[in-house]
């Protein structure tokens, strides 16, 4: 570039901003163009503080499978062997990632490579509603750093109909990961409700089933791998908008479902069986508490995934309905614990709150006759906290808070012990 400040006014401008030579203080050229000093400043700022854009995928100092399901224990109580099975196949997966890296990075990847080429391996988790999928998922994307979103399967639909577009999903991680594309690429996609989009019998192809069939030849090709283009605020597609490509191949995705009525087709295949010797034998149906574990892709299909979907998710993860045991130490245990929360809540205001022993029995209860697992222990003690919630920020002489039993059994209120009751005494 050379300065062309002194030359005429009138017949120079700056190709950005359009503004002439002689209201510059500066004017540079290039090949048939201009740009000002002011332009070029701007250009300079952008630069700086424009992202970093890095090569897709690589995470430095990847956890190993124990530290991995270490961190899962903080959140998730019980569960043992899915988030083992968890463990493994979220480290191989970024394993190949860091090394499809690493082999870029010095040269050496490449079609006519003899290394042997390792393919995604996607996660479906099992089991019962509020048994700790979904924070399964959200745990994992939180200890690894990476983008992570969730999608309803029940609400996507084919492309063209009333609906979300499958590529949607996409849209969201990408706005999760700040609309970097090479950090959307290895993020991590939770698809829940998996079951209720399974190809219902007697669905002949008179008629397009939006919501089932459709949507699973939908998400075929980014589970798989493709690039995609989507709209990066979302919506419909139309000609006149920009796209951005999107590589699906280095994201995970974690499908969830409860599958009911899956034992009674695992029961079915597997038969009247027994394992065991004949001293202590088990007989083997479809109310057994490891039938989940027995699933084969052929059971799948029979539930009504086609069988080119469960091919793209070949790592299966089952989990246990939570017994009384489990739902009390969701109570108490994990680091995002319900009683830890509302105690911090109380505590932002100055007041302790207490929880009896017989209380968390009598929420356990509740939630057990509600059939949804942990997710129902939220509202009830919600509920619960509700009107003293509401009133402790307006009082001053509340030092206390002690919930008892029968807060949950007769619905009382829990025991306000006022400050100046404790000097009294």
């Amino acid at each position: 570039m050379s300065d062309q400040s002194n030359l005429p006014p009138l017949r120079h401008r700056c190709s950005f901003c359009g503004k002439p030579a002689n209201q510059a203080q500066r004017l540079f050229s290039g090949h048939e163009s201009f740009i000002c000093d002011e332009c070029v400043e701007l250009c300079h700022d952008l630069l700086q503080s424009a992202p970093d854009q890095q090569i897709a995928g690589e995470i430095g100092d990847l956890p190993r499978p124990s530290d991995i399901k270490d961190f899962l224990d903080r959140y998730v109580i019980g569960q043992e062997e899915a988030k083992k099975t968890v463990a493994v196949a979220v480290y191989n997966h970024y394993k190949r990632i860091n090394a499809q890296h690493q082999a870029r990075t010095a040269g050496k990847l490449n079609k006519d490579s003899d290394d042997v080429e390792l393919e995604k391996s996607n996660i479906l988790m099992l089991g019962p509603t509020g048994t700790g999928k979904t924070l399964i998922a959200r745990s994992l994307a939180k200890f690894l750093r990476v983008p992570f979103t969730i999608a309803d399967a029940t609400v996507l639909t084919e492309a063209g109909y009333v609906g979300e577009d499958v590529e949607n999903i996409l849209v969201r991680l990408f706005q999760a990961a700040d609309f970097n594309p090479q950090a959307t690429e290895r993020g991590i996609i939770y698809i829940d409700e998996l079951d209720k989009i399974s190809r219902k019998e007697g669905n002949v192809s008179i008629t397009r089933d939006v919501s089932g069939e459709g949507v699973q030849q939908g998400l075929l090709k980014i589970l798989e791998g493709t690039v995609a283009n989507i709209p990066p605020k979302g919506g419909r597609k139309h000609p006149e908008q920009s796209f951005v490509q999107i590589n699906t191949t280095n994201i995970l995705f974690i499908c969830g479902g409860a599958f009911d009525g899956l034992e009674k087709i695992i029961a079915r295949r597997v038969g009247k069986k027994t394992v065991g010797f004949d001293t202590e034998k088990i007989y083997i149906n479809e109310k057994s508490p490891d039938i989940l574990d027995r699933v084969a892709p052929s059971d799948l299909i029979e539930y009504g995934l086609i069988p080119e979907l469960v091919g793209r998710i070949p790592i299966t993860a089952t989990l246990e309905e939570l017994d009384e045991d489990a739902l009390l130490s969701i109570l108490t245990q994990p680091k995002n614990a319900l009683t830890r929360q509302f105690a911090r809540l109380m505590e932002m205001d100055g007041v302790k709150l207490t929880f009896e022993q017989d209380a968390l029995k009598a929420a356990v209860k509740l939630a057990q006759e509600r059939k949804t697992g942990a997710r129902a222990l939220r509202s009830i003690i919600e509920r619960a906290m509700l009107d003293v919630m509401y009133e402790i920020p307006s009082s001053t002489d509340i030092d206390e808070v002690v919930v008892t039993a029968s807060v949950f059994t007769d619905e009382d209120k829990p025991k306000l012990i006022k400050k100046s009751d404790k000097k009294a005494g």
